[in-house]
């Protein structure tokens, strides 16, 4: 197995060619401490997680851990063993890239939350504090607040009187949700990244209205004093919004000042997927309700306004060639003039489907998983696994995410995390049956060969996994404290989902956001900006 130093890895970083850098640690872990390309990719969820952000095999990869010592190296030999063909290590993992003296950056999402912060300085996005938000409220001002967040952000809390409308969406959709020039605009998120890279995509776009970001979001608005609303559902009207041929022309001016290309047709889009020679990915920017009503086979679904607040979740291969898809001429330029700018040096192009290309329907295909699929199990049904429950005749490993088993899990299940049960043996000294349950089967069924290692029990797989359990109507449990924030290693856990010291952490975060600038100039392997022409 190669083994590269830091000076290295840095020197590929700004070589121009294409390179993924892959740590092995829990979200949670690499949360902690790593470089600003790296992209997580667990060993708990490798088998699929690889897959999804190496789509060409030969691509050049360093496998990264926090120095623990066989994290990467586990990580490399998986990629290798599935055709991997350019892996290395970075020796001594993140120790000893500070020991060289490189950057180390703590938080998730790190690059997209720093252009963030760089675009609100480099275009002077303008913003309201909470104070002020409230007295145009209470003044009756002629104004919308757009929250740009996904629905299920926007139910759990929001500012009073906002509308849903996901930041990938804002341009295209403004001219139904904001006929008159006079009324001003407020973007929101939970924090800072989405409420200004929202507020500014209206105004690069060149949108009339006064535009204006919340400050610090529903964060900065509870921690000034005022209430947040709970469970909103308002949201933008479906369909082609009034003003689309508006906003198209818009977008069209903003993605081709940053370099965006256009793909003519289907032919070319086909060229540029089948090129053996560079990583491409084919990303659906439009809302999941139509992604689902119908796509092009293969794409992946990557709302826009997700999409550029959390790049990484996407795109692991700097370099590599992005092909952005809609169905209006709006919402892919808009992401991929974002994408040009954040420096990733990314070949981005913008394709506008015709009906007749959205030919798959349907949720979201199951991940594949070949080696899921090799690891014989048995299974048991919902119905049997509860009736042994209740005679005391089985005992559950849960490996839901941790914030998931929080809020839902089968009475009486052991929370895991695939890769590190040993620490779960001790529990089932009776030796009754281990059943797991999981919300992707692969996750559960690769989970079997460990714990077959770790008791003499018989080991079984939930049949359908927590969806089938919650289809039954059996019980489910919640507990915010179970597993604790400190065991919690899977997930980087935002303010809201801590235990305690939720206000410090709070104030913590968006110190965080408002310091990546500084710590990004330090480190100088961003180009924000770079592509515009």
């Amino acid at each position: 197995m190669r083994r590269i130093d830091a000076p290295t890895l840095k020197g590929w970083i700004g070589d121009g060619r294409e390179l993924a850098i892959l740590d092995a640690r829990e979200e949670g872990e690499f949360g902690r401490s790593h470089l600003f390309w790296a992209n997580p990719c667990p060993l708990s969820r490798a088998e699929v997680r690889a897959r999804a952000v190496l789509p060409r095999r030969p691509v050049r990869v360093c496998c990264v851990d926090g120095g623990e010592g066989g994290l990467a190296e586990r990580l490399a030999a998986h990629l290798e063993g599935v055709g991997c063909s350019d892996v290395s290590v970075l020796d001594g993992g993140t120790p000893a890239w500070n020991a060289a003296g490189y950057v180390l950056f703590s938080g998730v999402n790190v690059p997209s939350k720093a252009f963030g912060e760089w675009v609100e300085h480099e275009y002077g996005t303008p913003s309201v504090d909470p104070a002020e938000l409230d007295a145009m409220m209470r003044s009756g001002a002629d104004m919308v607040v757009l929250d740009s967040r996904p629905m299920d952000e926007f139910r759990r809390m929001s500012i009073p009187s906002a509308t849903n409308v996901p930041g990938g969406e804002l341009v295209y959709r403004i001219g139904a949700l904001a006929p008159r020039p006079e009324t001003t605009l407020v973007v929101n998120c939970a924090g800072r990244t989405r409420s200004i890279m929202g507020a500014e995509s209206l105004r690069s776009a060149g949108v009339p209205n006064r535009v204006v970001a919340l400050r610090n979001g529903t964060m900065g608005w509870e921690l000034a004093g005022f209430r947040c609303a709970r469970g909103g559902t308002a949201s933008f009207p479906p369909g082609v919004p009034d003003g689309a041929a508006l906003a198209r022309e818009r977008a069209a001016g903003f993605a081709a000042a940053r370099g965006v290309r256009e793909v003519a047709d289907a032919t070319a889009l086909r060229g540029l997927l089948t090129d053996r020679e560079r990583t491409a990915y084919l990303l659906d920017v439009r809302d999941p309700a139509e992604y689902a009503a119908g796509r092009l086979p293969g794409s992946r679904t990557a709302p826009g306004g997700q999409l550029v607040q959390a790049t990484d979740r996407w795109i692991a291969v700097r370099g590599a060639r992005v092909v952005l898809v809609d169905d209006d001429g709006v919402r892919a330029r808009m992401a991929g003039g974002w994408l040009r700018e954040m420096g990733g040096g990314w070949e981005v192009h913008a394709y506008t489907a015709r009906p007749e290309d959205l030919t798959e329907r349907g949720p979201p295909r199951p991940a594949e998983c070949p080696e899921a699929a090799a690891v014989p199990a048995v299974a048991i049904a919902p119905a049997e696994l509860s009736a042994l429950l209740a005679s005391g005749g089985a005992e559950v490993v849960q490996l839901s995410r941790s914030l998931g088993f929080r809020e839902a899990h089968i009475p009486g299940a052991r929370w895991g995390v695939r890769t590190r049960l040993a620490a779960l043996a001790p529990f089932n000294a009776e030796g009754r049956p281990l059943v797991i349950a999981a919300d992707d089967e692969w996750v559960a069924r690769l989970a079997v060969p460990e714990l077959r290692g770790l008791t003499m029990a018989p080991v079984r797989v939930l049949e359908g996994g927590m969806a089938a359990w919650r289809a039954a109507g059996l019980p489910l449990r919640a507990d915010r404290h179970m597993p604790t924030d400190s065991e919690c290693v899977d997930a980087y856990l935002r303010p809201y989902d801590r235990n305690e010291g939720v206000e410090e952490a709070m104030r913590e975060y968006l110190c965080w956001e408002v310091d990546l600038v500084r710590e990004v100039a330090r480190d100088g392997d961003a180009r924000f900006g770079g592509a515009r022409v």
